[in-house]
């Protein structure tokens, strides 16, 4: 069943007084439940298909559907609503509040919706991630994987209909990235959550059962289904 797709979509910047073309009329569809990689090299438009599909960021031109909702049509205030409610982020950069421990950082977005939290969806996350042991830790005090892993809760705790994963094991070294990417992928699957991951990493790339290459902001190879060991 279809969850997201993009028409004809398009971003351009000025630079310089020249227009730079981040994406050029891309056409996707993902499917719910489903796993995509975008991958390409740096400047391919990767990070700005992710920012277009998960309503951050604005298209010059072209539409993003999501659940037959178009998101042109939406305000900041109700793309906002948005993506507190019905999406979930984690970035190479973790992004978590400096001054909040690990348990504070993972209620955040459910504090922020005013909306009381499914403790059971929470310990369930916590046990699968592994980090009971560190709720009480500011970010400063725990690892580069586990304050992934933290982030992982975070996006996670709103029960999210689409996962979306912008470089999540840039930061890390090979087997904690591997280790912090079989997470993500058992926890999506296990809620039925459609996850789209942008990564530079052909290894990453190949765990997902789609992958999308991109170049000079267009679509390259859309390889279809890929086995997953």
């Amino acid at each position: 069943m279809e969850i997201l797709r993009c028409e004809s979509l398009t971003k351009t910047y000025q630079s310089g007084g020249a227009p730079v073309h981040a994406l050029q009329n891309v056409n996707l569809t993902f499917s719910q439940g489903s796993f995509t990689a975008i991958t390409g090299k740096s400047g391919s438009g990767k990070s700005t298909l992710l920012h277009m599909l998960s309503g951050l960021d604005r298209p010059t031109s072209g539409k993003v559907i999501y659940q037959d909702n178009d998101l042109s049509k939406y305000n900041d205030n109700q793309l906002s609503v948005l993506r507190r409610r019905r999406f979930g982020f984690v970035f190479q950069s973790y992004n978590l509040v400096r001054e909040l421990t690990a348990q504070e950082n993972i209620l955040l977005p459910v504090m922020l919706d005013s909306r009381k939290p499914d403790e059971n969806h929470l310990n369930r996350l916590i046990e699968i991630l592994g980090i009971g042991d560190r709720l009480s830790h500011l970010p400063g005090a725990m690892s580069g994987g586990q304050q992934q892993r933290v982030c992982i809760a975070r996006a996670l705790a709103n029960k999210p209909a689409i996962l979306f994963a912008d470089e999540p094991t840039g930061n890390l070294d090979g087997k904690t990235g591997r280790e912090v990417l079989t997470l993500m992928r058992t926890v999506s699957q296990e809620l039925g959550i459609t996850m789209i991951l942008v990564t530079h990493d052909l290894t990453v790339a190949e765990q997902a059962e789609r992958i999308i290459r991109l170049e000079d902001g267009q679509v390259a190879d859309d390889s279809g289904t890929v086995v997953i060991p």
